[in-house]
């Protein structure tokens, strides 16, 4: 199941805030971010989140990789719609041939997955880690996600309780 991985910062924040965030590095390897995903991570903030990824930084499993100078173009149109994290992933994913995306936020999934870019979010990370053994179940971790103030629509949640064999 390995592959490079590009991630925008939704995500790591709500992976490390329940705990999760090394199930990236257990699933896939190596996680990239761009620069504007680190800036937006708040390292050394004591934010929720930020310790996790800091840590996984330092560790080298969470790299920062730049974009191409010939990205700028692209980036300027898409920062018009989206944010300069999103934008960035998007386009840091295209350039990494990743195996996918990693990102939640709904308008910055309906781009990537126009532009060619394959998009994973929080929950089939999870479904990921429990196929392979590494979490027993998936809803306390969405229970513990919602707690933590990550938002997902209960027909979200149920979808995914019936394809992690789950009772929600």
């Amino acid at each position: 199941m390995r592959g490079i991985v590009v991630a925008d910062t939704g995500p790591l924040i709500a992976l490390g805030r329940v705990g999760h965030l090394k199930l990236l590095r257990d699933l896939y390897h190596d996680t990239f971010i761009p620069p504007a995903v680190r800036d937006e991570l708040h390292l050394g903030s004591g934010r929720p989140g930020a310790e996790q990824s800091a840590e996984a930084l330092e560790q080298g499993w969470l790299q920062v990789r730049e974009l191409s100078t010939g990205s700028a173009p692209s980036l300027s149109e898409l920062v018009l719609i989206l944010g300069l994290g999103e934008a960035e992933a998007i386009l840091l994913a295209e350039e990494v041939d990743c195996r996918f995306l990693l990102i939640d936020e709904r308008k910055g999934r309906a781009i990537a997955k126009r532009r060619g870019v394959p998009v994973v979010g929080v929950a089939g990370v999870l479904l990921a880690a429990k196929k392979r053994g590494l979490v027993d179940a998936v809803l306390p971790a969405l229970k513990n996600l919602g707690r933590a103030g990550y938002r997902m629509s209960a027909g979200l949640t149920k979808e995914i309780a019936r394809l992690a064999g789950e009772n929600g």
